[in-house]
Formats: structure tokens, sequence, C-alpha cells
């Protein structure tokens, strides 16, 4: 099977999750093409057999280059089945306030595209102090005093539970393969 994997990152996990899954579905036999959001402009999903579209919320949006392409290639995901692949620390919790926080975001990102996601996966990020300015990981670090969390500053901490991601990309193709 044919799928595109098309992802937007801000401090790197979501690339890193979107490689997850390139590498687990090409382990499995299938052909994936990964590609940044920035560069997907004019690409047709409709010429491959299922679309994975991976991104992070961030200040309740996801990155704006995803919104364009999924916006412009809402009309070919109608044609293909479709996989949303949400990263957020909220995913993390079991926070009731977060949950609906991160499920009015993918609502408000079908609402601006025109676009809904066959199937919606949330899946946990991670704190990317490496990644951060001085404000932001100051930010960082309040937002995970408020959670009970316990940080480093300037180390990582990862969330993502690769065996679960590995579970719903096995679901999920064997879905397509039952379709």
């Amino acid at each position: 099977m044919k799928i595109l994997i098309v992802y937007a990152t801000t401090e790197g996990q979501t690339r890193k999750v979107a490689r997850h899954a390139f590498d687990w579905l090409a382990g499995a036999g299938h052909a994936a093409e990964l590609i940044g959001a920035e560069e997907a402009k004019g690409l047709d999903p409709s010429a491959y057999d299922a679309a994975i579209l991976a991104g992070s919320v961030h200040a309740g949006r996801y990155q704006k280059a995803l919104s364009s392409f999924a916006a412009e290639a809402a009309g070919a995901f109608f044609k293909v089945p479709t996989l949303f692949l949400s990263v957020s620390l909220a995913a993390a919790g079991d926070d009731a306030d977060d949950w609906k926080g991160i499920r009015d975001c993918v609502a408000r990102f079908a609402e601006e595209t025109g676009w809904t996601p066959d199937r919606v996966e949330h899946v946990a990020g991670a704190f990317r102090f490496s990644e951060y300015d001085f404000f932001k990981s100051w930010a960082m670090r309040w937002i995970a005093a408020q959670k009970d969390e316990s940080v480093t500053p300037g180390q990582d901490k990862e969330y993502t539970d690769w065996a679960a991601l590995d579970g719903t990309l096995k679901d999920w193709t064997e879905d397509l393969s039952t379709s």
C-alpha cells in the first residue's frame, strides 16, 4: 500500500513521531512517503492509497503549514482513508479539561480546513527544553509545575508511547486492508 505522511513540527517531536510512523509502515511492507507540510504544497493525496497527517498543538492551534496543506488537499482527502496524529503534552495526562481542549483543537482544525480525518489519534508529546528559548523554557517549566510534573531545565522529557503508536498504525493499516 502506498501511504503519504505529511507533518509539521515546532520543536521536532512531531517530526520524530512522523518518522517513526514512516519506519513502522516501511517495516510492515508499505511504500510510505514522508514530507514536511511546507514542502507538500500542490501534492495530491488522492495519488496515494491512504494518508497520515501529523501536527502538534501549540497555544490551541496546529502549525500554519499543516493547516494550509489540509485546506488545500481537503477535497482529495475524501478519496483516501486518513489518519490524523495530533501530538500534544495534554495527551500524556488524564485531565478531563485538557482532553476536552485537545478534542476541541481537532474540531476547530477540521472546521477551518474543511477536512475531517477518518481517524484521530492523540499522541503524547515531549518537553523539548533543548529547543526552547529562555522564555519558552520558563513557561514550560511553569506548565509542568501546574501538572505536578518533574522536569529538569535543559533536559528533554519524552512522553510519547511508541508501542501505542505502533498499535495504532497496525490497527489502522489492518482496517485499510479489509476495506
